[in-house]
């Protein structure tokens, strides 16, 4: 798995140790993800399917795409398709991406880049890998996070943000047992290069077998974590956790995340993504590529996109 790689840790800023008045946050949910496809048939974890959509604000989904070795001729990604009312983060972690859309934004990712796509009023895209690795195969590993915007924000003009892997905020824990990828939001102070419409933190953390990550976690956030590859525990009660499930936490200053001393040969450490944000609290419809705030809206998406008003494929 190879994002963004440090081999001497002890070099990196290290997190603060818990103070004595803070408090951890509980582990009050841990679901599995279900297995299934996406686009024109890759493989995806469903990350947060049987989380409460309230426990989820300001987040609508996740996918964990992948982890999968593609034989020459087998990669796919997706058809153009639209969106409104909402952003769309993909992180890859292994492999290649190309994004094209139709408000002029694109360009290629690979291993530890992001591309934050806010869609706004409305667009159309599409998601691919190239044509020479869908020629000679390789491997491919990411996340998709949906991330809502607010009422006054929904109807913005669409945007499009390249975040290269050299400008993620490094991070390690007080004994420098993790590597924490700060890709948006602030944590202990450290900003990530992802600008957010709405307040929210992304990282991505790997933990050494047996090693624990004590990550400071703003207040007014919710907390979710699910585990990309291996096995540990989550929370001061040490809730079993491994590749595929999330858990979703309580209030407090700060999470636990520990790796077991034992991994598989597979995943030899402890990766996991931890997502939060500050709840909108607004009301929510949504229905395949549109989220909007009311039924009519959503409605009048879908009529805008049947009209052409979401722009043109280009040529």
């Amino acid at each position: 798995m190879p994002a963004v790689t440090v081999d001497d840790l002890t070099v990196l800023p290290r997190l603060p140790v818990p103070g004595l008045g803070d408090q951890p946050r509980p582990v009050w949910q841990v679901s599995t993800a279900p297995q299934g496809y996406e686009g024109e048939g890759f493989p995806v974890r469903r990350a947060f399917a049987g989380i409460d959509l309230q426990h989820l604000d300001p987040f609508i989904m996740m996918d964990q795409m992948g982890e999968v070795e593609y034989a020459p001729g087998e990669p796919k990604g997706t058809p153009w398709h639209p969106h409104r009312g909402f952003e769309t983060v993909t992180y890859i972690i292994d492999g290649v991406f190309d994004h094209q859309d139709s408000h002029g934004g694109g360009g290629t990712i690979t291993n530890g880049d992001t591309q934050w796509m806010t869609a706004g009023s409305g667009l159309l895209h599409i998601e691919a890998p190239p044509e020479w690795l869908v020629q000679q195969g390789g491997l491919f590993h990411g996340i998709q996070l949906w991330v809502n915007l607010p009422r006054d924000a929904k109807m913005n003009d669409p945007r499009y943000q390249d975040i290269r892997s050299g400008s993620v905020q490094l991070l390690t824990s007080a004994d420098a047992g993790a590597l924490v990828r700060v890709i948006a939001g602030t944590v202990a102070g450290h900003a990530g290069p992802g600008a957010t419409y709405t307040p929210m933190s992304l990282v991505h953390a790997t933990i050494e077998p047996g090693a624990r990550l004590e990550l400071p976690w703003n207040v007014d956030f919710n907390a979710l974590v699910y585990v990309l590859n291996g096995s540990g525990t989550v929370g001061t009660d040490a809730r079993p956790i491994h590749t595929g499930q999330a858990a979703v936490l309580g209030a407090g200053d700060y999470l636990t995340i520990a790796a077991a001393a034992r991994q598989e040969s597979r995943s030899p450490k402890l990766d996991v993504i931890v997502v939060g944000g500050q709840p909108i609290r607004e009301p929510l419809a949504w229905a395949g590529p549109f989220v909007m705030n009311t039924k009519s809206e959503v409605m009048q998406a879908y009529e805008d996109f049947q009209s052409g008003r979401f722009g043109h494929i280009p040529a």
